[in-house]
């Protein structure tokens, strides 16, 4: 087979097991099925040695339909709210450092990582930043990558069940705007790929998913874009990010598996739990809802929070903003511990 042959074949398994996994996780009633069912399975399937691949290509356009989908939530109400935000965001910042210094510590004394591997392991966010700064100062990268991979699937999976059991329903009612009309969106496509494409430039954290929200925010905050996303394609872009977390298992060394997991289960539930605190603190202080400020103080995943906020109608614009805010203040603060 010709490598392009290869690759599309990877990737129809990739699909074919993402869609069943979707299928499994619907049929037996967990949360987020589309988002979460893909990728435990596409996980279990890299895991099992099998070749899985998202072209590069499917994965930005997957992006860009979540930012539209984001960008399609902000209305007036939104704006309001957002004058609250920046006391949520210094209480976000806090705990970002809380979940490092606890982290990291337990990654050193418990599974004696170096300090500087057990710092870069810890950090919440900012993957690709994460596995460079990794590379350049000569950290253990293979269990960089697997803790901080233990990290983006746990918190696709547990994230949601919490959200459950926390019995608290979203309030967007996107629903009834109706679905934006198809001109429109030929519209709206290439001015966020133009725009991602110059955040990228500006080596802004995630560029395709912020240019598609802010040009979706823009066109529906000034009533030029009305509507949301057709269900079809949002349940397409759930189902092909759930796989893309799946992916990423591919090529580890099976051997160092089990650590790695059982390190990043450890400091994923640590980082959630200090996470909570702060998104109760939060929820106290100015009256948002519980919730959706964990999904917004989350540690981690700015794709996969904002795609399961749009989900379960959990204030998606509050949970975007949040998250976009965490990856700028990680990359300030990044550099800041690394040279300590």
């Amino acid at each position: 087979m010709t490598r392009t042959s290869n690759a599309a074949a990877q990737t129809v398994l990739t699909l074919a097991a993402g869609c069943a996994g979707a299928a499994l996780f619907w049929a037996i009633g967990f949360p987020a099925y589309v988002l979460t069912g893909p990728a435990a399975a596409v996980s279990i399937v890299t895991l099992l040695g099998l070749p899985t691949h998202i072209p590069n290509l499917l994965r930005d356009a997957v992006f860009i339909l979540i930012g539209l989908s984001i960008g399609s939530t902000v209305s007036p109400e939104v704006l309001t709210t957002a004058l609250t935000w920046p006391i949520s965001l210094l209480i976000l910042t806090a705990t970002l450092v809380a979940i490092v210094i606890a982290a990291r510590a337990v990654l050193a004394k418990a599974f004696g990582y170096s300090r500087t591997t057990a710092t870069l392991a810890a950090m919440p966010g900012h993957l690709s930043f994460v596995l460079a700064l990794s590379t350049d100062l000569k950290a253990d990268v293979p269990r960089v990558a697997l803790v901080q991979t233990v990290r983006v699937l746990l918190l696709t999976l547990l994230v949601p069940v919490l959200i459950v059991l926390w019995g608290v329903e979203g309030t967007s009612r996107l629903a009834d705007a109706g679905h934006i009309a198809p001109t429109l969106l030929l519209v709206l496509f290439p001015l966020a790929i133009a725009l991602g494409l110059g955040f990228k430039h500006l080596q802004v954290p995630a560029p395709l998913l912020i240019g598609a929200m802010v040009v979706s925010a823009i066109g529906h905050g000034s009533d030029l874009t009305p509507g949301i996303m057709p269900p079809f394609l949002t349940v397409i872009a759930f189902i092909c990010m759930g796989s893309l977390i799946g992916t990423r298992f591919r090529g580890f060394d099976r051997a160092s598996l089990p650590g790695a997991l059982l390190a990043g289960t450890v400091t994923t539930l640590i980082a959630c739990a200090i996470a909570a605190l702060g998104a109760l603190a939060a929820s106290a202080l100015l009256g948002l809802p519980a919730a959706a400020l964990l999904l917004a103080f989350a540690p981690g995943g700015v794709e996969i929070m904002a795609a399961l906020a749009i989900e379960t109608g959990l204030e998606p614009a509050l949970v975007a903003a949040h998250h976009v805010f965490r990856l700028f203040a990680l990359g300030l603060l990044i550099p800041l511990w690394i040279r300590r």
